[in-house]
């Protein structure tokens, strides 16, 4: 009832409670997936967004999918004044986040100690991309670089979800490297979701399980998986907008849970942003969270569903 296949940078992973489905349901995903890819993907000249990249200064009527990201990753913006925000490119590139991860993380160090490369370049701000979205026209300014990725991750999940569970009827969840989506009826007891530093290593290693029931969502982001050298330094792939650097290690991991993936990712990812004034953030918005801090210690706001501690 499980298929794993690499997927965005990340491991795709789907379940299904009917098991004569699981063929249907996974091609289901892989299109999804490789349609996201293709509007998003700021690894890919020929993707959407690169052409949309080529063409700055200029207004550009998008693709309906690439319309839904874009619009998406700007509400993630409004929402966190700024602390998600879409503008990061050429931040996460200074920081040498500039090809896939999986060719990143080969590399010694991304840039030498010194190099005026390495100096940290802040976001220009959302506002600053004139988006018209009835019309799907848009006008990115020269100079300004878009970077999805973490809203696109999250928005293919609660996409693909539901589009799955709308076709093949049973209870459904997506997970795609800690952003995971359920749709439909779950197993009895819900979906049991192990959580751990590396979702990859969590259901054989993990920290603590909580329960995902019908159509919930949660996200987890931090700062131990996606690592790299640049500059003489560990760097990774959360930016704080504001100064275009890596946030003061504060979190390791936070799991937030939403009635969708993309809120969810927001706002875990804006408290990895936010340090110390995380939790507090998190409750005014009564979003049950998970924190855990890079000495180990654990965080929770109030909701967060009961946890069954790992052996």
């Amino acid at each position: 009832m499980t298929a794993a296949f690499p997927a965005l940078g990340t491991t795709a992973e789907l379940v299904v409670t009917d098991s004569t489905r699981l063929g249907e349901a996974a091609a289901l995903l892989r299109s999804e997936l490789a349609a996201i890819d293709a509007a998003c993907s700021r690894f890919r000249a020929d993707s959407e967004i690169s052409r949309l990249h080529s063409t700055a200064g200029r207004q550009v009527r998008v693709g309906p999918l690439l319309a839904e990201a874009l619009g998406v990753a700007l509400r993630a913006a409004r929402l966190t004044e700024g602390l998600v925000d879409p503008t990061v490119g050429a931040a996460v590139r200074a920081l040498g986040y500039d090809r896939d991860f999986a060719c990143l993380a080969g590399d010694r160090d991304t840039g030498g100690a010194g190099d005026r490369d390495t100096a940290a370049v802040p976001a220009p701000g959302w506002h600053r991309v004139l988006f018209d979205p009835g019309r799907r026209l848009v006008v990115l300014p020269r100079g300004v670089h878009l970077d999805l990725g973490a809203t696109a991750k999250a928005l293919a999940a609660d996409r693909a979800a539901r589009r799955i569970h709308g076709a093949v009827g049973c209870g459904v969840l997506v997970n795609l490297g800690g952003d995971l989506r359920a749709a439909g009826p779950p197993p009895r007891g819900g979906w049991q979701i192990a959580l751990g530093d590396d979702h990859a290593a969590a259901v054989a290693r993990p920290d603590t399980t909580v329960a995902l029931h019908r159509d919930g969502a949660l996200a987890t982001s931090g700062t131990t998986r996606r690592r790299w050298h640049h500059g003489g330094r560990t760097v990774h792939h959360i930016v704080d907008p504001r100064t275009g650097d890596v946030p003061g290690p504060r979190w390791r991991t936070v799991t937030v849970a939403a009635k969708s993936t993309v809120d969810a990712n927001t706002a875990s990812t804006a408290a990895i942003v936010l340090g110390a004034d995380a939790p507090g953030w998190l409750e005014q918005r009564h979003l049950p969270a998970r924190l855990v801090g890079v000495d180990g210690d654990v965080v929770t706001t109030p909701g967060w569903p009961g946890e069954r501690q790992a052996a």
